[in-house]
């Protein structure tokens, strides 16, 4: 008589579950239904012929069997993540599917210029892309969901190794009228003007907020934005200022028409934009590989005179 085994997809679907304590937000996590999710837990239920979590009308609860079945699947579920990265490690450099996840303020202006290099250097490589804030594709990162995170360094947890790619500088994107004249300007004039930021969970908003203490600047605390895009059009209508990464000059300021850009001078504030990957993870060379292309295509884009390969 065969024996009945849980299947990784139901696996993965109570792992969520386990991680969430929330049908709803393991499904939009796993990026599937939620019928479906529930389903898998129940047929893992069945499987194992024992009760794993306690509905209630708010949340999930885990029985005893389900902590144990949690940490056990979390367990099996990260040496067949390394089994499969191990195998993709021998069929050759970048090879097959690679899930990436990038920041929004990077998302937008870096992947234009890197899909198609990538695209021509590596024909068999089977990108996807997952857009998300720093903490979210950290977690994914480390859960197993994704391969590879773009985002600003340092990576604010532990378990992820960091190659750097390249530094951008902020510029002081600001309405006419402010008077900052047209040289390079010192970092104490923020003191005297209202900086306006991205909503909180956007590492662009911590990097913003350090810089204006570093030097005694204040924040508006009344508004915010979701977006570099709404974040200029705010200071297109005379709302205030804001910090801008050179990447994002280009398309953004095209949008927004009464804008004036002004550079710091040196030393001018920047940001490190950098590839991140599980230590555990065998795919250190190809992650390399990666990177390499990455900054060649930065580099040969010319998208923006305050970019620069990332200080030693």
């Amino acid at each position: 008589m065969a024996i009945s085994r849980p299947t990784v997809a139901q696996l993965r679907a109570f792992l969520a579950l386990a991680e969430h304590l929330h049908f709803r937000d393991a499904a939009a996590a796993l990026r599937m239904s939620q019928p479906a999710l529930s389903g898998a837990v129940a047929a893992l239920e069945e499987t194992l012929g024992t009760r794993l979590v306690e509905r209630t009308t708010r949340k999930v609860l885990l029985t005893p069997a389900g902590e144990q079945v949690a940490r056990r699947a979390e367990v099996v579920l990260a040496e067949l993540d390394r089994l499969v990265d191990e195998v993709k490690a021998v069929q050759g450099t970048l090879v097959g599917p690679l899930r990436v996840g990038v920041i929004p303020t990077v998302a937008p202006y870096l992947l234009p210029i890197i899909l198609p290099r990538l695209a021509k250097e590596f024909p068999d490589l089977k990108l996807s892309v997952h857009e998300e804030q720093t903490d979210h594709l950290v977690a994914e990162l480390l859960a197993g969901r994704l391969d590879a995170v773009l985002l600003a360094l340092p990576v604010p947890q532990a378990g992820v190794m960091e190659i750097a790619l390249y530094d951008e500088d902020f510029v002081l994107v600001a309405p006419p009228g402010f008077e900052l004249g047209d040289e390079e300007i010192p970092r104490e004039v923020l003191n005297d003007l209202d900086v306006l930021l991205l909503n909180q969970g956007h590492c662009l908003r911590d990097q913003a907020l350090d810089f204006c203490r570093d030097v005694g600047a204040r924040a508006a605390a009344a508004t915010y934005a979701t977006s570099l895009a709404t974040l200029v059009q705010l200071v297109s209508g005379g709302l205030g200022v804001t910090l801008v990464p050179e990447t994002a000059l280009p398309v953004e300021t095209g949008r927004a028409p009464n804008l004036e850009l002004h550079r710091f001078a040196p030393p001018a504030p920047f940001r490190r934009i950098g590839l991140g990957f599980r230590a555990t993870s065998p795919r250190a060379d190809e992650f390399e590989a990666l990177a390499e292309s990455v900054r060649t295509a930065v580099a040969d884009s010319g998208v923006a005179p305050g970019i620069r390969p990332a200080r030693p």
